[in-house]
């Protein structure tokens, strides 16, 4: 997620997952992100959905000309990394908690 992503979060909410008692939310939060392998955007697109380090599935749909990874926004794609692909979006996703 982009700085401004961050920022539409709830007043609070970074604050409150920066702290050691919530280390594990802020852990899930941040694997809900990752999958494994290099996924570049067309193949993500073919496949609807993805599997996240997190243990849960994302959605990947196109909505006028643009892909979104369940609500969010992907603001740059493929950006081709040493460990991965990376994919910019434009807000936070958060886990389903059980």
């Amino acid at each position: 997620p982009t700085d401004e992503a961050f920022a539409k979060l709830p007043a609070g909410t970074l604050e409150s997952l920066l702290k050691p008692e919530n280390k594990d939310k802020l852990r899930s939060i941040l694997l809900y992100h990752v999958v494994d392998g290099r996924v570049f955007s067309n193949d993500a697109i073919d496949a609807k959905a993805a599997h996240t380090l997190q243990g849960s599935e994302v959605r990947v749909t196109t909505k006028n000309k643009s892909v979104r990874i369940n609500d969010a926004k992907v603001v740059d794609a493929d950006i081709d990394a040493s460990n991965g692909v990376i994919h910019v979006i434009d807000r936070v996703l958060l886990p389903v908690e059980n």
